[in-house]
């Protein structure tokens, strides 16, 4: 299934559901081989011309049909032109955002949420699926029931926990809570990514554990805020429900603009995939959200899974895992991360190894927070009742790396030899002196109205080490702690080592006359 409005192609748009199969004469692969003829040589052309190229017989439709898989592979674009296509060399290169798509998209997170239209096309699914208005109070209290059980389900631990979407209120209940804060945290990392220059201007995407298209409707919400970057995106979904919800409403969002095609989700098992359903090439391989939720996967299981996919993945391409922000979700997957790291994938972010050393925590529990989202009217209709509380989801926290099958990392900076900084691994030497050191920020503020608390590493840290701030310390040497992004890379000067026997942790604590300077690389 492909989505389309003015350039991205529906085998409807091409009127194949009638077409005759092409004849023994011509095979596709015949097809495919004449199209990359052509276009070596010319860098525009209609599709219909590629008769003259081929030997045998074939229609419109059948050239259509044999060439349209390779189109991405190939880097060209398709444009319907009155019952023809003109075919086009795709640009290429990654995106470089302009002043106006940066505009939009910053105004975007000011006020982060989910668009009216998609609102509307996922209460119109309620509605087909229940047979009653979106707002109806059955519904309502059905959705209600469904979103706690969902939740109480989740904090089970174990074989007792169980996440499953084998019945329609599990998918209606998860659109209806957990939907609007994961199709908004995507678009924060796929947002910094652009802006990082490690999109493609041409990107073909695989979503691991699509559900009902979550991560697809976030790629779609982003892109209608750029101008001419496209992307083709591939899924794997084993719930025949959550294929529905998919069917139903991403390729009628997909359709707004001109900018993603959707393909049928592959409908499988995680545990079991088979690597042969997988197209080659991939620029892009996300896991949000979804690692978590396997039973019977050891961690090394996942890593092998995410190891095996990687072999899919373009030189240049990267990996999205994305986890719950919670201590055992969050530490899962810092684990299961430093694990595919030891198989030979480089971690981008926001992990930075400054000290050029592996990094082993015991455990690490690292995540980043952003804006909360705007609750949808459906959040807002199931909060009217005696435990609204209960209904809202709007916090956006969660835990995340990006790998790659090349060494690029965001942070490029190495502590030089003779710097004198000392390792946070070695602060048991240093407790109750002063020191200097080099860190990545790896958390937002965790304290409370008297301390701000920092999560800090280095690349070496054997236990937790946070940076911690009496608010009345604060001073202009030192509130830049306060005002830097997660993962960037910091100097303390002048810190006290502290060790709190009660959480077996270090804590560095930043006075008055400590000076705080972000690195330049």
């Amino acid at each position: 299934m492909t989505t389309k409005k003015d350039s991205v192609i529906t085998d409807q748009d091409a009127n194949l559901s009638g077409a005759v199969p092409i004849k023994p004469s011509i095979t596709e692969k015949e097809i495919v081989s004449s199209l990359k003829y052509v276009s070596r040589m010319r860098p525009e052309f209609m599709l219909s011309e590629m008769r003259n190229y081929i030997k045998g017989e074939a229609s419109l439709q059948d050239i259509y049909r044999a060439v349209h898989p390779s189109l991405l592979d190939l880097g060209l674009d398709i444009i319907p032109a009155e019952g023809d296509f003109r075919i086009v060399r795709a640009p290429k290169g990654n995106i470089e955002l302009t002043g106006p798509e940066k505009e939009k998209n910053e105004m975007f997170f000011q006020s982060p949420g989910v668009s009216r239209k998609l609102e509307r096309i996922v209460e119109q699914y309620i509605e087909k699926k229940t047979g009653k208005s979106w707002d109806d109070p059955v519904t309502l209290e059905r959705l209600r029931d469904a979103v706690v059980s969902q939740k109480a389900g989740y904090w089970k631990e174990g074989k007792s926990r169980k996440i499953t979407y084998e019945k329609g209120y599990d998918v209606l209940g998860y659109l209806a809570y957990q939907f609007p804060v994961y199709f908004v945290q995507f678009q924060h990392i796929l947002y910094s990514m652009a802006k990082e220059g490690l999109l493609k201007t041409r990107m073909k995407i695989l979503d691991v554990g699509t559900g009902p298209g979550t991560v697809p409707l976030a790629i779609t919400d982003l892109y209608n805020r750029l101008d001419d970057h496209r992307a083709t995106i591939y899924s794997v979904e084993m719930f025949d429900e959550n294929i529905e919800a998919y069917r139903f409403i991403v390729p009628q969002y997909a359709a707004t603009k001109s900018r993603i095609a959707v393909e049928d989700p592959i409908k499988a098992d995680i545990g079991k995939l088979d690597m042969d359903l997988i197209p080659e090439n991939l620029d892009l391989i996300v896991f949000s959200n979804i690692l978590n939720e396997i039973r019977g996967m050891t961690p090394e299981q996942k890593a092998d899974l995410v190891k095996k996919l990687s072999g899919k993945l373009a030189q240049d391409g990267n990996i999205i895992i994305i986890e719950p922000a919670d201590k055992v979700n969050s530490i899962g997957a810092r684990n299961l991360i430093i694990a595919l790291k030891k198989t030979g994938l480089g971690i981008y972010s926001p992990c930075s190894f400054i000290w050029g050393s592996g990094c082993n925590p015991a455990e690490c529990w690292s995540f980043e927070r952003q804006k909360d989202i705007e609750p949808t009217r459906l959040m807002r209709k199931m909060a009217e009742c005696d435990e609204p509380y209960r209904y809202f989801n709007t916090d956006l926290k969660y835990t995340y790396a990006i790998l790659r099958r090349d060494k690029l990392t965001k942070v490029k900076y190495k502590v030089p030899p003779k710097a004198k900084f000392a390792k946070l691994s070695k602060l048991e030497m240093h407790t109750g002196k002063r020191i200097n050191v080099v860190c990545s920020l790896m958390s937002a503020d965790l304290g409370d109205d008297k301390y701000s608390l920092y999560k800090i590493c280095d690349g070496t840290c054997q236990k937790q080490v946070y940076a911690v701030i009496p608010l009345h310390s604060l001073t202009t040497e030192n509130k830049l702690i306060r005002e830097t992004p997660y993962g960037s890379v910091l100097t303390l000067e002048n810190v006290l080592v502290k060790y709190n026997e009660a959480t077996d942790s270090y804590n560095l604590l930043v006075g008055k006359g400590t000076t705080v300077e972000a690195v330049e690389e």
